[in-house]
């Protein structure tokens, strides 16, 4: 194995530039058709970094997944989940964020790079309150950058048109039994997973 430890040796490796539709698809705000795109998304990978490393979290919304605060702003409600704070704490600590934002049926990923911070404004919380529900915080990003992926990675793995490939995977409840060496009911868990999902959603 040859482990590629320099810029000049990697250059040298991918012996091509990028193409102008690689570079001239950027931008740095919102433009209309990146927000028409970005606004039909109600799912995304959040990426963040801290001192204890990065995380990338999956973030999801019955609805556009982000809100439009200006051009150059988007907020996130922070939704339940299972309160590690991994996401929110790399925020405090370090700023640096990446979204990739998909919609289902498309091949196209549009990413967004930019700097957030956390929120708990009133009026802002305010802003997302539906139905008796509301985020304990708020996301607020700052674009950098907004581009969108190459497709090829959702058409290569038949991310939308495989069908449903998971039969036979293990169930949150078996990676718990097998983590714990059996001490957790893991059968229990996932029996109950459904009732308590639909309770917490929000």
């Amino acid at each position: 194995m040859s482990r590629i430890d320099t810029i000049e040796a990697l250059e040298t490796l991918y012996d091509r530039k990028p193409g102008a539709a690689a570079l001239d698809k950027v931008a740095r705000e919102l433009t209309p058709l990146y927000r028409k795109w970005i606004m039909a998304s109600r799912f995304c990978i959040l990426s963040t970094v801290g001192p204890d490393g990065t995380d990338a979290s999956p973030r999801g919304d019955d609805g556009p997944v982000v809100a439009e605060l200006d051009a150059r702003h988007i907020a996130m409600p922070d939704w339940r989940g299972n309160y590690r704070l991994d996401s929110l704490r790399n925020i405090v600590s370090d700023g640096r964020v990446s979204c990739m934002f998909m919609v289902p049926g498309s091949s196209n990923v549009v990413r967004v790079n930019g700097r957030a911070d956390l929120r708990d404004d009133a009026d802002l919380i305010a802003r997302f309150s539906d139905r008796g529900r509301a985020p304990r915080s708020v996301i607020v990003i700052e674009i950098g950058e907004i581009y969108t992926q190459c497709a090829r990675a959702i058409m290569r793995a038949g991310l939308w048109t495989s069908g449903d490939e998971s039969a036979g995977l293990p169930s949150v409840g078996d990676i718990l039994s097998e983590m714990t060496d059996g001490d957790f009911d893991g059968e229990t868990y996932d029996a109950d997973w459904a009732g308590r999902a639909a309770k917490t959603m929000w």
